[in-house]
């Protein structure tokens, strides 16, 4: 079980390395909070996402149970900060992980995927949960169009 504690606290930390904190909202009086990261595409120069969660307390986590999970709803806003350089993207259907970050020890993860709509010249962000034991429907969505007037 530690093994597992340790790998799963690991990757954590690693995959958020490239999140920002740049915001936190207090909700309640127990110590909940909306926190607010920027997250700067790794494959594609000029795209920063923010996405907002839920981060749960200590209080909040001794009445509720559930000590080491977090809810798996996020939103996500997705926008040019600069120049767009794409780098080699996955172009197929089903996109690629621009970002994880687990919600839970070991059975749920919140992602960041994207998506190139290449007919229509747009760059799709999706955030969603992953669970291992039944998925999840909550998701939210974003797009940054390449078009460029005049080209």
């Amino acid at each position: 079980m530690k093994r597992i504690l340790f790998a799963a606290l690991t990757l954590s930390i690693g995959m958020a390395a490239n999140a920002e904190e740049v915001g936190k909202v207090g909700v309640d009086w127990v110590g909940n909070d909306i926190v607010i990261e920027a997250i700067s595409d790794p494959q594609v120069q000029g795209v920063t996402c923010h996405i907002a969660y839920f981060d749960r307390s200590v209080l909040d986590r001794l009445s509720q149970g559930n000590w080491f999970e977090d809810p798996s709803n996020a939103s996500i806003a997705c926008r040019q900060t600069g120049p767009i350089v794409m780098g080699d993207i996955d172009r197929s259907d089903s996109g690629e992980e621009v970002f994880r970050e687990r919600r839970s020890i070991i059975l749920k993860s919140l992602r960041i995927k994207r998506i190139f709509d290449e007919e229509n010249q747009t760059l799709i962000y999706l955030a969603h949960a992953r669970e291992l034991t039944e998925g999840s429907a909550k998701m939210s969505i974003s797009t940054v169009p390449l078009y460029v007037p005049g080209n």
